[in-house]
């Protein structure tokens, strides 16, 4: 049985280290809507019944990232008439298979998110923001990491103008700037490894904001569009542009993918020179520490910081939270012996991250 202690006693405890960072997993957001935000994956979530041979289409290409299947199918169609003149409704299959799957996408997307930062009250993103200051305020200059690929850490982020007394000031740099060749798009771009050294947010695993462009990076931003999140996807699939997020189920897959993009492998990066650093600190929350994450869990685990604070939810003999308190065992059997991790668990509930 561990000694569970509140959110803000582990804070204060934190105080000796340098700098803290915050690990986000799935739990923040469930806090905030378990409704809609309790799944494990879009492609878990995807309704392919009236489109039954995209499941088949995953399955031969060995992947559940919606970005691969839409570029297989369309590189497809084209090639269909090369090499199989004679199956051209095999080509006809193929291009509408792939519309109807970024249709999927969308839709999917748009069922499982709030549609505009309007639905959520300002007391909430207040309350968030008074969580984050603990990692992103003025008395601390640490990095916030986050696995989600929604947009309620985005949206909380620029949530700075809400109705309070006590305003909340945090840091926001992401590593995005504004398009020299367009400096009053609706989007801002991804400055490169160079920007991203003064980075203090860093989207691990991709967002739903976050738009490949082929030759750059884009984050499309409310604050510029005001437009509904369904509708700023279905703009940027229709230009071709693929929401950036990393799908996958596995560490390796995912581990593949983060490698092959500057910006994820930037982020992976961070984090682990953070880990490496002795005087600093790091608090998980809202993660079950689970084996399909290892590809950053085992950086934590190998790196040098002093203490990892771990939330736990619920009853700490619960079934869940048991495997919880072991992986974070397991983690900290990595370390070498002149750079031993503390380990604390806190109630994930007293940090009352959505009010």
């Amino acid at each position: 049985m561990v000694d569970l202690i509140s959110f803000s006693e582990a804070v204060e405890d934190s105080e000796k280290y340098s700098k803290r960072h915050l690990l986000i997993g799935n739990g923040f957001s469930i806090a905030c809507r378990p409704d809609i935000f309790h799944y494990g994956s879009l492609f878990n979530e995807a309704d392919f019944s009236r489109n039954p041979d995209l499941s088949l289409v995953f399955e031969a290409l060995g992947t559940q990232d919606f970005e691969i299947a839409i570029r297989n199918l369309e590189a497809g169609a084209k090639l269909t008439p090369i090499y199989a003149p004679s199956h051209q409704d095999a080509s006809i299959r193929m291009t509408e298979d792939a519309a109807a799957l970024k249709e999927i996408l969308l839709m999917t997307i748009a069922g499982n998110h709030p549609d505009v930062p309007g639905d959520i009250p300002d007391e909430q993103f207040w309350a968030c923001r008074r969580f984050l200051s603990s990692f992103l305020g003025p008395n601390n200059d640490g990095q916030v990491y986050t696995l989600n690929y929604d947009l309620l850490l985005y949206w909380t982020l620029m949530h700075e103008g809400a109705p309070f007394d006590d305003p909340v000031q945090l840091s926001t740099n992401d590593g995005f700037g504004n398009d020299e060749s367009d400096p009053n798009a609706d989007y801002v771009v991804w400055q490169g490894e160079t920007g991203a050294h003064s980075a203090k947010v860093h989207f691990l695993h991709g967002a739903l904001h976050l738009f490949d462009a082929g030759n750059e990076l884009q984050k499309f931003t409310w604050i510029r569009t005001n437009d509904r999140l369904i509708d700023q996807a279905r703009a940027a699939i229709g230009d071709n542009k693929f929401p950036l997020f990393v799908a996958e189920g596995s560490s390796a897959q995912k581990k593949s993918k983060i490698r092959h993009n500057a910006y994820l492998y930037q982020g992976f990066k961070q984090l682990t020179a953070n880990a490496r650093q002795g005087r600093h600190c790091f608090f998980v929350h809202g993660h079950s520490l689970a084996a399909n994450d290892d590809h950053i869990l085992i950086r934590l685990g190998r790196g040098r910081f002093g203490k990892l604070y771990v939330s736990l939810f619920g009853d700490p003999r619960s079934d869940g939270n048991r495997q919880i308190i072991a992986k974070a065992n397991q983690l900290a059997g990595l370390r070498e012996d002149r750079y031993p991790m503390e380990l604390a668990f806190y109630d994930a509930q007293t940090a009352n991250v959505w009010g």
